[in-house]
């Protein structure tokens, strides 16, 4: 098995939000939900929260490789949580937050588990890709971010409209007919797509947050298979650079309308065979 990771934060001045780790058995990918310099209510920061919950969930589901990841993910909330619950206000609505990909080898099969809108793409070895992402949270933005979407990137107007899209989605978060996600509440595991993969069917397993995925499901440059050419073929860090390469031939979103005009994006490319 062999791992290749990269990741680039969307500003180097800014810390970057994302973190992915991996073992011999598992792999993680977590995208911490920045709040653009709002109030969290955590001294720590929304890195830490992510780095932090991505370190102990590699451990947990690694340790103990019969429990199920949902439950792993649960637990890992649960220390976060311990860990900084005297210092920091976890009922504060803006709580740092994150996205989660968890991928497990074990008794033949490949585990996994997505919260958030990261994303787990599988290659299969007869040539056919499977990608496993939570819509939930795009189902929820599609309403809300119209006012977002009509405005230049990175324009007074946008980043005040962008700041009320952020405040309604956090009004909508971990409850039902919003969307799920990572948070103070190890409740919110029970809401994560799992599933499992025969292991002899695939030939690689990538976990990428949404700032690299920008590629195809925001951008239209490329499908799932040329992603897995170019990682094959060039690795993690040019499919990073595709993606910069667009964002910069697009910086006030006229083409493509988003809520940064640079995302943290990281990629994760573990070889199973």
């Amino acid at each position: 098995m062999r791992v290749a990771l990269s990741t680039l934060p969307a500003d180097p001045d800014r810390d970057n939000e994302d973190f992915a780790a991996a073992a011999p058995s598992a792999a993680v990918l977590l995208d911490g939900a920045g709040v653009g310099g709002a109030e969290t209510g955590c001294t720590h920061g929304v890195a830490w929260f992510s780095s932090t919950l991505g370190s102990l969930l590699l451990r947990g589901s690694t340790a103990h490789p019969a429990r199920p990841l949902a439950d792993c993910l649960a637990d890992s909330i649960g220390l976060v949580r311990s860990l900084h619950e005297d210092s920091c206000d976890l009922a504060y609505r803006a709580s740092p937050t994150s996205t989660v990909v968890c991928a497990r080898v074990g008794a033949g099969a490949l585990e996994y588990l997505v919260l958030g809108d990261s994303s787990l793409l599988l290659a299969e070895k007869d040539g056919g890709t499977a990608v496993v992402t939570d819509r939930r949270l795009d189902e929820v933005g599609k309403r809300l971010r119209g006012p977002v979407d009509a405005l230049p990137t990175g324009s007074p107007e946008h980043s005040a409209a962008l700041a009320d899209y952020r405040n309604a989605l956090t009004g909508l978060r971990n409850r039902p007919g919003g969307f799920w996600i990572a948070g103070p509440d190890p409740r919110a595991a029970e809401h994560a797509l799992t599933g499992s993969v025969p292991l002899d069917s695939l030939a690689s397993v990538t976990l990428l947050s949404d700032g690299a995925t920008r590629l195809v499901d925001r951008f239209e440059l490329a499908d799932w298979q040329e992603v897995l050419t170019v990682l094959g073929s060039f690795g993690p860090d040019e499919l990073i650079s595709r993606v910069r390469d667009a964002e910069d031939g697009d910086p006030d979103g006229r083409r493509w309308p988003r809520g940064k005009a640079h995302d943290d994006a990281t990629v994760l490319h573990w070889v199973l065979s």
